[in-house]
């Protein structure tokens, strides 16, 4: 007689199992994050112009000695792979080296500095986004065709079609100067260092609802619909009309069946919107003046202060490797087929 594995061994393989890809997985998003430093580099050199620009071109008493000196400081004068090498050797340590602007601060420190900032208004408007989207999508699948359907279908295409430096302008005028409801620019007030600690926060919150009104407003028209396409094809399904066929009710199938399939494709979005955290902060940020990641970006690229950009440009692929791993652990919690056949592999 055969015997049947122990539950002990049996638990075993599969922790070693999850182990060995999760280290296959690790391994390759080294490989990956590496790629995108090397040709980011690369392309950031290729660019016209340098950091030595901004301090010798405008100022008449600099010459070609002044640039050249200024060359050697900041280790431009050497051979772009040795250059890359010495970057790539500081990021080992955790190093993004100095800033090139004026101030020659770490990069790091600047980031951390804004970095809370643009998460925070991502991920309120993010969940902002998913609260409101998804119920939305559900019942425009749900009454397709219907007046609800058509009426949430004109208003959202109103939204995607809307740029959001336009919105962000009609709502300064609207909401900003012709009501005077909410500040237009900043992040506090001239008297935020008086103000108590409900004060700040209210303070805080008027300041950020107009930025985080556009960031929602700009993700809701596309989750919503996206949202709906995916809960469509789900229901036209074998299980949900052999449910419909057994007497079940409609939310019952809508929440125990149809839901966690529909959510699938919405996940993979969703880690691939975590990336945007960066890009899609430059516009609104500049416009409302605000001390996030995006403006820090954006000035990085007009002063071509290199050692920033790169900074900027792996906190964004860290993310993005980071948005594929959610991505594929969301997977698993919403489907038990994945979470099985990844054990089995």
């Amino acid at each position: 007689m055969s015997q049947s594995p122990s539950p002990v061994r049996g638990r075993r393989g599969r922790i070693a199992a999850i182990a060995l890809r999760a280290a296959r997985k690790t391994l390759w998003m080294l490989l990956v994050l590496w790629g995108i430093t090397l040709i980011s580099f690369w392309v950031i050199h290729l660019a016209p112009g340098s950091p030595t620009d901004m301090e010798t071109t405008l100022n008449p008493l600099a010459g070609e000695a002044a640039r050249q000196r200024l060359e050697a400081l900041y280790g431009l004068d050497r051979p772009l792979y040795i250059q890359y090498g010495d970057w790539l050797l500081r990021l080992l340590h955790f190093d993004f080296g100095n800033s090139m602007s004026a101030d020659a601060r770490p990069v790091l420190d600047k980031i951390l500095e804004r970095l809370p900032l643009t998460v925070s208004m991502n991920v309120i408007s993010l969940v902002l986004t998913l609260i409101i989207a998804i119920p939305v999508g559900i019942l425009s699948a749900c009454k397709r065709n219907s007046l609800l359907d058509r009426s949430v279908t004109v208003l959202v295409f109103l939204g995607f079609a809307m740029p959001s430096f336009w919105l962000a302008l009609l709502l300064m005028m609207f909401f900003g100067i012709d009501l005077q409801w909410l500040p237009i620019s900043g992040l506090t007030s001239m008297d935020y260092a008086s103000l108590s600690p409900w004060g700040k926060l209210c303070d805080l919150a008027r300041h950020l609802a107009l930025p985080i009104l556009v960031y929602t407003i700009g993700g809701l028209a596309g989750m919503s619909r996206y949202m709906r396409a995916c809960m469509l094809e789900v229901l036209r399904q074998d299980y949900i009309l052999t449910a419909k066929a057994k007497g079940l009710p409609p939310s019952l199938i809508i929440r125990r069946h149809a839901l966690r399939n529909a959510l699938l494709p919405v996940i993979t979005l969703l880690g691939l919107s975590v990336p945007g955290l960066i890009g899609g902060s430059v516009i609104i940020e500049s416009i409302f003046a605000l001390p996030g990641l995006g403006q820090l970006f954006y000035s990085a690229v007009m002063a071509r202060d290199y050692t920033m950009i790169m900074g900027n440009l792996v906190l964004g692929a860290v993310l993005t490797l980071a948005g594929n791993l959610l991505a594929d652990v969301c997977y698993g919690l919403a489907d038990p087929r994945i979470r099985a056949s990844g054990e089995q592999n």
